[in-house]
């Protein structure tokens, strides 16, 4: 009995990897990017499903993917190197250089739908769909996209919580410990509540949106909401380097904010814009802007059609020729009579 007793005291924790990159000769696979290319694979095929399942044309999409990724990534680094400057610009082991290196992780999640949108807008515009109906069908990818990306904090071993006794904390390195925590083990693995309440919201999102048929962004508002409710919390268990305002890390401001927003533009949605956008309608992938001035261009072909009846004309000249010599001999005998 003291023994199942003993075995029952034991505490339970969540170990951490042992690395987080490989090498393939000289070339490093590292976990996080990997985390972050399989994030971006499963929503994108999520998205998929639900933009055809509307009636959208897959190409289309596609295309639009190939703008809204790169902006993405770009923003997503863009937020996070402002967010945390000091790292990389302030004094001390701070290097410029640094922020370049993408691979050491710090990927701002709102840079990355901000600048993801932002491309995602360009590229609706010259295919001619509608923006808001693509956020709706993305909603939920987004969402499971970022379960995967918080995997890839693990294997980084950062952005981790608080130093917890419970037997889900995440066990940290020594070496990965902040200053003046260097005595704990165990933290609270905030990527792993991070994963599991966005999980929560992709499940929201698709059975609100089959109940309620979400159009005109309402489904992305709720995603917005549904996320940043979480991410508050999550963030203020968090123990890394951040910007604060008004005693609160600035990431909380911003979910606080957004979460607002979000609800604002939801409710203004449902009463001006009730029902869904026709999604059907666009033109084929790698069709640009201008595609109906060249569809309506067979048109400009109707006087080559009608050209069989221009040549009527030609036909009647054997009958205006055979005219010309009938009259001829007539004009020769009265230049005769002359004579």
């Amino acid at each position: 009995m003291s023994s199942l007793s003993s075995a029952v005291m034991i505490p339970a924790s969540i170990p951490s990897p042992s690395q987080g990159v490989w090498h393939l000769g000289p070339v490093p696979i590292r976990a996080y990017a990997l985390c972050i290319l399989a994030g971006i694979f499963v929503g994108y095929w999520l998205g998929r499903r639900r933009w055809v399942a509307r009636g959208g044309s897959a190409p289309v999409l596609a295309d639009i993917m190939f703008w809204a990724i790169p902006f993405g990534l770009v923003g997503a680094r863009i937020y996070h190197v402002i967010t945390d400057a000091e790292q990389y610009f302030g004094p001390g082991e701070g290097s410029p250089i640094d922020a370049l290196k993408i691979w050491h992780g710090g990927l701002g999640v709102w840079g990355a739908v901000g600048f993801g949108a932002l491309g995602a807008w360009i590229a609706c515009r010259r295919a001619k769909v509608p923006f808001l109906a693509v956020a709706d069908a993305m909603a939920p990818g987004i969402a499971l996209a970022q379960v995967f990306g918080r995997f890839g904090n693990y294997f980084n071993q950062e952005l981790f919580g608080r130093p917890t006794t419970q037997p889900w904390g995440l066990e940290i390195a020594f070496g990965n410990r902040p200053t003046g925590y260097q005595d704990f083990a165990t933290f609270h693995p905030t990527f792993l509540y991070e994963a599991i309440w966005n999980l929560g919201v992709v499940a929201l999102i698709i059975l609100l949106d089959r109940r309620f048929k979400f159009g005109h962004g309402r489904a992305f508002f709720l995603y917005v909401a549904a996320y940043t409710a979480g991410r508050a919390w999550i963030e203020d268990l968090r123990i890394d380097t951040a910007n604060h305002f008004l005693g609160l890390r600035l990431n909380v401001w911003t979910s606080i904010i957004l979460f607002v927003l979000a609800v604002v533009a939801f409710v203004i949605s449902a009463k001006r814009h009730p029902g869904q956008e026709d999604v059907s309608s666009g033109p084929a992938a790698g069709q640009p802007a201008d595609s109906e001035k060249q569809a309506a261009e067979p048109s400009d072909a109707e006087p080559d059609a009608a050209e069989p009846s221009d040549a009527k004309p030609d036909a009647a000249e054997p009958s205006a020729a055979k005219a010309d010599r009938d009259e001829a001999p007539t004009a020769k005998a009265n230049d005769g009579s002359r004579d």
